[in-house]
């Protein structure tokens, strides 16, 4: 998804200056698609993607019907960084003054204090979430939604609207190919 034409063809009338899209590199054979996404991504003028990484750790498995004689202990991935990349972002964005508006794609409660300190330092700002409601559980994000000025269902019917062509020019003479599956 070209989400620098999604977000056009979402908020039309606005005036977007920058769109942080924020990720971790992610691990497993997966990989090579997610490369050739941020290298697409990466020709999109007002596009910043934002970085973060995956730790493993230990977990001790949960399921008390499993009948696993041994070691309960596996490995799992987890994502870092990102929340917290995310406030600070927007944070920064506010004290930097880069706009009046500030959109949130999220269902995620862990950046509603990002949200609050945002409302109490700068209380002209208007933030607006737009959560994605595949998931019903993230799609109710009441405390998140709470604490924006607005709130919205990130409308789905816009992406295929938005799509990069299958091969894209890279902007250094070669192409960036979309993978047959992701």
């Amino acid at each position: 998804m070209n989400i620098e034409k999604y977000f056009s063809l979402l908020r039309p009338d606005d005036d977007i200056q920058q769109i942080h899209y924020f990720t971790a590199p992610i691990v497993g054979p997966t990989r090579p698609n997610q490369d050739v996404y941020l290298r697409a991504m990466a020709t999109l003028p007002l596009v910043d993607v934002v970085l973060g990484k995956f730790k493993k750790k230990r977990l001790v498995c949960g399921v008390k019907a499993c009948a696993h004689i041994g070691d309960r202990l596996f490995d799992a991935l987890e994502e870092k960084r990102t929340d917290v990349n995310i406030g600070i972002y927007m944070l920064d964005d506010a004290y930097q003054n880069r706009c009046d508006t500030l959109i949130l794609v999220s269902g995620d409660s862990d950046l509603v204090p990002a949200l609050n300190m945002i409302k109490t330092r700068f209380p002209n700002k208007t933030l607006i979430v737009y959560v994605p409601t595949r998931n019903p559980i993230r799609g109710a994000a009441v405390e998140l939604r709470s604490a924006a000025d607005k709130d919205r269902n990130l409308p789905l019917n816009l992406l295929a609207l938005s799509q990069f062509p299958n091969r894209l020019p890279d902007g250094a003479g070669g192409f960036i190919t979309k993978p047959a599956a992701w």
